[in-house]
Parts: C-alpha cells; sequence; structure tokens
C-alpha cells in the first residue's frame, strides 16, 4: 500500500526495480498488479522457483536492498508476504 499522490514515482521506482528482481537467481517472472477498488494498493507477483529462491537466496542479496531502497519509501505500512502454489 502506498500514498495515492505517490502512485505513479511507486510505479516508476518498481519499473527501475524489475530487473533486479529477473537477474536474481531462481527469479522466472515479476509483475506489477494495481487493486482497483483501493487506490494505493499494489500485489507485486514474482514467480520464484522456490521459496527459498526468494527468502534465503534473494532477500539476502545486495538487490534485495536496492529493491527496497527504491520502493520501500513509498510504503505506507509494511508488505504481506504471501507464498503460494499454481493449482489450476
Amino acid at each position: 500500500t502506498v500514498d495515492p499522490a505517490s502512485a505513479e514515482a511507486f510505479e516508476a521506482a518498481v519499473r527501475q526495480a524489475k530487473p533486479l528482481f529477473l537477474a536474481a537467481e531462481g527469479c522466472q517472472g515479476m509483475r506489477l498488479e494495481r487493486v482497483i477498488e483501493v487506490p494505493g494498493r499494489y500485489l507485486l507477483r514474482v514467480d520464484w522457483d522456490s521459496v527459498e529462491a526468494h527468502m534465503d537466496v534473494f532477500r539476502n542479496a545486495p538487490a534485495f536492498q536496492e529493491w527496497r531502497a527504491l520502493a520501500g519509501p513509498f510504503f505506507t505500512e509494511p508488505p504481506q508476504v504471501v507464498h503460494s502454489a499454481q493449482v489450476v
């Protein structure tokens, strides 16, 4: 969640950070989705090979710190992280 007044700048920061994800070991892709019903709410979907690729590899890499430096200032509340698996 970000301040709706900062939405464009946040989206630009995520665009700038996209290569950090795509270059990360175990990342198969990422996308940012805007929640239509709630201004300032976003879903960042990152396709990882495994939870470990995200939690152990990426989160301990310099790229994670770069990502947080770009996007973190826009967050109005801590991001909620969930891991899921496609079943259908």
